[in-house]
């Protein structure tokens, strides 16, 4: 899979590498994450009739505490956390249907001041709720934009085969440095877990 996070300065950070969330040394307060991917082109008969079939992605971000306890899931279940720092737009069950639009079809916001102090480390991740692996999905485009919504980084996911079978991803995780300083970790990792609760467990052993 081709990851790769672009920021505005031209820099290119692979899956691994981190940035931290500060602008002319000030820190970052608030962050979107934007979720945009495509319909799977159908082939056969069908194809002239629905030429493309839907998929539902499902964009949820975890928090947890330094100990590595759970704090709060925000998902498509629940579109906000307990302390009213994130945001979700609400589950999109169908993708571009018609190419790209380059509109995001999921948004999360997260507000940097105002999350719970306990919180350490948000984590974001992707789901497919009907189990369609990301081989599969023409495209899966991932922006974040800054607390003046201009585009800070994004991450392109393009379909590769060696992805077949995967239908969980963690695509990076947000962690307190000092202060209200953040780090943005980079990661685009297809995990093995099937679920949006397996997910959270699996990022609680591993990423956390």
């Amino acid at each position: 899979m081709g990851i790769e996070l672009k920021k505005k300065t031209g820099i290119n950070l692979k899956k691994g590498t981190s940035i931290s969330l500060e602008k002319k040394q000030k820190p970052i307060t608030a962050l979107s994450i934007g979720l945009n991917w495509g319909a799977i082109p159908r082939t056969g008969m069908l194809s002239k009739v629905l030429p493309r079939k839907s998929v539902d992605l499902d964009g949820s971000v975890a928090m947890f505490a330094a100990d590595g306890k759970v704090m709060d899931v925000v998902s498509y279940r629940k579109l906000s956390s307990y302390d009213l720092a994130i945001i979700h737009s609400g589950d999109d069950l169908i993708g571009d249907s018609f190419g790209d639009d380059g509109r995001d079809n999921e948004t999360i916001n997260i507000n940097l001041k105002t999350v719970n102090k306990k919180v350490q480390t948000i984590v974001f991740f992707l789901n497919s709720y009907k189990m369609q692996d990301f081989a599969s999905i023409p495209y899966s485009k991932i922006r974040i934009y800054d607390d003046e919504n201009r585009i800070f980084a994004t991450f392109n996911l393009s379909a590769e085969e060696k992805y077949a079978g995967y239908v969980s991803m963690v695509m990076g995780k947000i962690v307190k440095s000092s202060g209200r300083s953040w780090d943005f970790h980079a990661i685009g990792d297809p995990v093995s877990s099937k679920d949006l609760d397996s997910t959270v467990k699996l990022i609680k052993n591993v990423y956390v």
